[in-house]
């Protein structure tokens, strides 16, 4: 496989289209793989095509139909596992791709839950309540939930997960997140996250200069991440997984991810 520092280098499917062949172009031969596509009517042809990439799948990766991102508040409204109205919904997705990912012999799938609440305490015993519960399924399954970083501070994300202290749960470390949502340090984060960090995005992101705005991504290297320190920080805190290029803006989203896959694999610590 592809190594930086030992660790595998792949690239998330969705940010190419799921387009295999392009993700091979790429220069790797691991992905991140979304699972939404293999839960419509095509999902074996679906299947199909990643088997005949050869691809390895580091993680699987699961979205919900009703998330908005246009801005910070609208997403802080839709998105994961908070909204009432597609409870019952989203579980089923989320279930369905947990027995997707047992299937495809992956031990990880992630997934945004939703910004934690810190406010009204009805709320957050609702999100810990349906974490646990499909924590649960997962661990049954010897599939690990991750927790896609950004929405939260470091500290929040470290405290629901205390909480909880379930084993088939931890944290899929998404740096530019942090910075597109304006939620601390992601150098800082991984001496917090460090423990239950499992799989990384490499991602980068500029602070936005209007507050309550998204920050805007950029390529790797060339944001506010501090590239090198961050891939120092999880050495350090003896990360083992592997790492997934992910960039969703730009004109040449196959060049970028070219070009971080290169520089991946000549970084030196």
């Amino acid at each position: 496989m592809t190594q930086c520092l030992d660790w595998p280098v792949g690239v998330c499917s969705w940010s190419l289209g799921n387009d295999f062949e392009k993700i091979a172009e790429a220069g790797v031969d691991c992905v991140h793989l979304a699972i939404a596509p293999a839960l419509a009517n095509n999902g074996s042809q679906y299947f199909a095509k990643v088997a005949k990439s050869k691809l390895k799948i580091t993680a699987t990766m699961i979205n919900f139909p009703q998330e908005d991102y246009s801005t910070l508040e609208s997403i802080k409204k839709t998105g994961g596992i908070v909204p009432d109205d597609c409870w019952w919904d989203n579980r089923e997705l989320v279930l369905r791709a947990i027995e997707l990912t047992a299937e495809l012999k992956v031990q990880f799938l992630s997934m945004h839950f939703g910004f934690i609440e810190t406010q009204n305490p009805a709320k957050a015993k609702t999100l810990i309540e349906r974490t646990k519960m499909l924590a649960d399924k997962a661990g049954e399954h010897n599939v690990t939930l991750l927790m896609e970083t950004g929405q939260e501070s470091a500290d929040e994300l470290c405290g629901f997960i205390e909480k909880l202290h379930h084993p088939a749960l931890g944290v899929n470390f998404d740096p530019a997140n942090m910075i597109l949502y304006g939620k601390g340090n992601p150098v800082e984060a991984v001496g917090i996250l460090g423990p239950w960090v499992k799989h990384v995005h490499i991602k980068d992101a500029l602070q936005t200069k209007t507050p309550g705005t998204w920050g805007s991504e950029v390529v790797w290297g060339t944001g506010e991440v501090d590239a090198d320190k961050f891939l120092g920080a999880l050495k350090s805190a003896g990360f083992a997984g592997a790492l997934a290029v992910e960039r969703e803006g730009g004109d040449d989203r196959l060049g970028d991810i070219k070009s971080v896959v290169n520089m991946l694999k000549n970084f030196k610590s």
